[in-house]
């Protein structure tokens, strides 16, 4: 049997190394020293699988080398660098490794919360550096007894609140994808209010990034701050409002702000380098060694696996073959997908169910697309850490029943999807169908007959059926200066309607709330793909 070759592109730990080379079925190649342009003329050519990190662009480039590659292992979480719909066209595998560096960042988020209470790296440096012993200058507070507030509940997030109780905080959680029992059962506070959370002595947050939770703390939640309030931000770039929290560490609304990811990387100019209220690493979350042997030994594991074809462990997508589905279905995996993330995100709160229907043809693959729509519904909770290998795994771990029906076709359409959400606050049902082989098309939401394409930032506003409302919410577009590129509306026979609005640009809490104000209004919400 030939043995297959696995690149490794960028250095990782030598156990991860050592786990290749002592494969008999395996060839490894280190080419972590190798320039790039070498890397990906002379060697990427020859891989089977190919392990990355940050240093290597998995781009046109890459891929137009990767003649034999099945999968590509990136050693790590974040997948920005590499261009997954292109891996997909082509057949590849990408998979990552998010679980390895959890104690890591649960730890690092400490150190910052511990260091910005006791102002511990200023006092070490008027010591060490400054030679100055002013013990008068240094004093801190205390953990015990204040108010932390966890933004994201989820792996790190719920491991950080269990270290805060025992320096007996009072630790709040927010997250409205979870089931409150997970905070419950560990003896903490759960909020759905998420001024609650800003009302809280210290604020942490453990989310992905996504269109919700990019600017999550801006200039207005930090006004509803208590004053001397403190920010951890060692999750993701973005989330906090770089600018307002400058303002805030600036005026002193803020006291101290541990920070370890920004907006653009390396930060080796940026203003909070000049502020002394400020802790800061260099994006630090998983270096450890520890992380960092982790992360490399499940990217071998994971990339021998791939390699000898026996599963592919944490993939991110699915390689779609021309003799593996029929032409026709590719476009409804994808379309259930968006509906399963559009339904995530208009409802906002914890699932309980999702259902997936499907009529004519391409209800013969109801399996392939019960997987894609359960990824695009737990996408917008649980972001990196869901793929098509374990959607399954995660749904029952959240409780959350998957379930497919088969419909007989009388819609009038020749083929026909629909994901039908259950919440803890209610259900909402999306259905669609694709024309001429790729026009995706959402063509029911509910009750409501509509031709909307899925695609950009949209806002969906249900509302009594009453003149002057498309005059109504077409001037509060204007007035924020949001261009309307398209407006769908639907009515029911109950006397109310839904208009599904796509807008260039970003949908603020301030226009969700003036559109909540008027009297038509039933319900608002918005949602990007």
């Amino acid at each position: 049997m030939s043995k297959k070759t696995i690149v490794v592109c960028d250095h990782i730990h030598q156990d991860g190394l050592d786990i290749l080379a002592n494969d008999p079925e395996i060839e490894l190649i280190n080419a972590a020293d190798e320039p790039k342009d070498t890397l990906i003329a002379n060697i990427i050519p020859k891989a089977d699988v190919a392990i990355t990190r940050s240093s290597t662009d998995v781009d046109e480039a890459f891929l137009a080398a990767a003649n034999k590659i099945t999968a590509v292992v990136r050693a790590g979480v974040g997948v920005d660098n590499v261009d997954i719909p292109g891996s997909s066209k082509q057949g590849i595998v990408i998979m990552n490794v998010p679980t390895a560096n959890t104690i890591a960042a649960v730890e690092l988020t400490m150190t910052h919360l511990l260091s910005c209470v006791r102002k511990f790296p200023y006092a070490h440096n008027n010591l060490k550096n400054d030679r100055v012993w002013r013990r008068q200058d240094w004093y801190g507070t205390e953990l015990k007894d204040k108010k932390l507030g966890i933004i994201g509940f989820g792996n790190i997030g719920s491991r950080v609140g269990k270290l805060a109780k025992a320096f007996e905080m009072d630790v709040l959680a927010y997250d409205p994808y979870i089931d409150p029992a997970k905070a419950s059962d560990l003896d903490i506070g759960y909020t759905k209010k998420f001024e609650d959370i800003l009302a809280c002595d210290i604020i942490t947050i453990h989310t992905p990034k996504n269109s919700e939770t990019i600017g999550m703390i801006d200039t207005a939640e930090i006004a509803k701050m208590k004053d001397g309030v403190i920010l951890i931000n060692c999750a993701r770039g973005g989330l906090f409002s770089e600018k307002a929290l400058l303002e805030g560490l600036t005026n002193g609304k803020i006291a101290m702000a541990g920070i370890d990811v920004f907006d653009k990387e390396p930060a080796t100019d940026h203003p909070f380098l000049d502020l002394d209220n400020v802790t800061v690493t260099p994006h630090l979350g998983a270096n450890t060694k520890e992380s960092q042997k982790n992360i490399a030994i499940q990217a071998a594991e994971n990339a021998i696996a791939a390699a000898k074809g026996i599963s592919y462990p944490n993939a991110l997508n699915l390689p779609i073959k021309e003799n593996e589905l029929p032409d026709f279905v590719r476009p409804y995996l994808e379309l259930v997908q968006k509906i399963g993330h559009l339904s995530a995100q208009i409802t906002k709160t914890a699932v309980k169910s999702i259902k997936v229907m499907a009529s004519g043809p391409v209800s013969e693959h109801l399996a392939s697309m019960s997987t894609f729509a359960t990824v695009g519904v737990l996408t917008e909770s649980v972001g990196d850490q869901i793929n098509y290998v374990n959607a399954e795994f995660v749904a029952k771990e959240r409780n959350i029943g998957v379930s497919t029906e088969a419909k007989s076709s009388n819609s009038g359409f020749i083929n026909k999807v629909c994901v039908k959400l259950t919440t803890a606050e209610g259900t909402i049902s999306i259905a669609g169908t694709v024309f001429d082989d790729t026009v995706q098309r959402i063509i029911e939401i509910d009750d409501y007959a509509l031709d909307v394409e899925p695609k950009g930032t949209m806002v969906f506003f249900r509302n009594t059926d009453t003149p002057g409302v498309i005059g109504d919410v077409g001037k509060i577009m204007a007035e924020n200066k949001l261009n309307i590129s398209d407006f769908r509306l639907g009515r029911d026979s109950k006397g109310q309607a839904l208009a599904v609005v796509r807008v260039d640009g970003v949908v603020t809490k301030n226009i969700l709330d003036e559109l909540s104000s008027l009297d038509a209004c039933i319900s608002v919400a918005h949602a990007s793909i």
